[in-house]
């Protein structure tokens, strides 16, 4: 099975430095070690990518189309601003997570909408570096169940 794209948006880079009593103390690092640990648990691996920017954040989107097969997406601040990333996460046709280490619906009400949302398989908010683990989890039992239902008992 294609590997599992796991994409961070803008200062996601600066994990464990940037607000550590809103997001942690873990580092970027801990995080796509932490997802690696979990997809290989069902006996998969992850893609990374981090970008302080849209357009290459759209780029690697575009680039999934074929070559990973689910997303787990912190957009951090383009969350609540970017209808061209909104736009891109259609283009692969594949399962989406949207990830959020704080829980942004009990932070400034900006932070309360999200153009990722509605088109996301599922959101996680509020569950620290944790939320990442349960993304790949999930992708990996939901692709599991597809796979079940296509070849059978």
């Amino acid at each position: 099975m294609s590997p599992i794209l796991v994409l961070n948006g803008p200062n996601l880079n600066m994990l464990g430095t940037r607000q550590p009593e809103v997001y942690g103390s873990d580092t970027l690092d801990d995080v796509l070690a932490l997802c690696a640990r979990t997809a290989a648990r069902f006996g998969r691996e992850i893609v990374a990518f981090q970008s302080n920017s849209e357009g290459a954040l759209i780029d690697r989107i575009h680039a999934a189309r074929g070559a990973e097969s689910a997303i787990v997406i912190n957009p951090g601040g383009l969350t609540h601003t970017s209808v061209a990333l909104r736009d891109a996460l259609v283009i692969p046709e594949v399962p989406i997570v949207e990830v959020h280490i704080s829980n942004v619906h009990a932070r400034e009400e900006f932070r309360h909408h999200s153009y990722v949302s509605p088109i996301a398989t599922a959101v996680i908010a509020g569950m620290g570096i944790q939320g990442y683990a349960a993304a790949i989890e999930f992708l990996c039992l939901i692709a599991s169940a597809s796979l079940r239902r296509v070849l059978g008992p």
